[in-house]
């Protein structure tokens, strides 16, 4: 059963149409590799998608409710730019997500940080851009969600650190829960979905599973994108 459908979903701001009528049918128990270039409407869909932007025309359905404040607690979302103040120390904002999240998972969370060899007590202040991205994604994936909605979680780290991000992302991960990533760094998280959706300028110019697509184009999702967005 589908846990996301949306339909003629349309985005604009001011005279820029962000989205174009799309239509998408999401199931759960997926990682879903959301791509595009910068400005194909990626976050425009995923902040509707968690119910943080209600002007956009069209349907968009959650569990069977429109976007608010039941589905959010459903979903566990994290932005393209981390929210988390800079004078928080990791052990502040875990004690803070566990107040205000239901579904927080502490033992988790400190797990995560130590997988990544992180101090609890540093000052995100403190850290380069990479780290305090990384402990945005322990905050995100130390949910027990339904769906994850990852805008860019590896945009702004180097390639060794990618690897650690996403084994940690994937060992964290409800094999039952939808996981929507955002990206454009494709080569780095296409071994790891099960379904692709293309956005181009605000459409759909693909959505299948991983595997077939690959075997109907005989190519990686990597020349594929890249044909398609040359």
């Amino acid at each position: 059963m589908a846990i996301i459908e949306i339909n003629q979903v349309i985005k604009s701001h001011g005279s820029f149409q962000a989205l174009k009528g799309i239509d998408l049918t999401l199931e759960k128990g997926k990682i879903i590799g959301l791509m595009g270039p910068n400005g194909s409407g990626k976050t425009s869909l995923l902040r509707i998608l968690g119910g943080y932007d209600s002007y956009y025309q069209g349907s968009v359905l959650i569990d069977g409710q429109k976007p608010g404040p039941r589905s959010r607690s459903l979903i566990s979302y994290l932005p393209d730019r981390p929210s988390i103040p800079l004078h928080w120390t990791p052990s502040q904002a875990i004690s803070t997500y566990k107040a205000f999240f239901k579904d927080f998972n502490e033992e988790k969370a400190y797990r995560m940080l130590e997988g990544l060899d992180m101090d609890p007590s540093q000052k995100l202040g403190k850290m380069s851009k990479g780290m305090q991205e990384k402990i945005a994604i322990v905050m995100a994936m130390a949910r027990e969600a339904q769906i994850y909605l990852l805008d860019e979680p590896i945009s702004g780290v180097d390639p060794a650190a990618r690897k650690v991000i996403l084994r940690v992302m994937i060992e964290n991960y409800s094999p039952d829960a939808l996981m929507i990533l955002s990206t454009h760094q494709i080569a780095d998280i296409e071994p790891l979905v099960d379904d692709v959706i293309f956005l181009k300028r605000g459409e759909v110019a693909l959505h299948g599973p991983a595997d077939m697509i690959r075997a109907q184009e005989n190519k990686s999702i990597k020349q594929i994108f890249e044909e398609v967005f040359q």
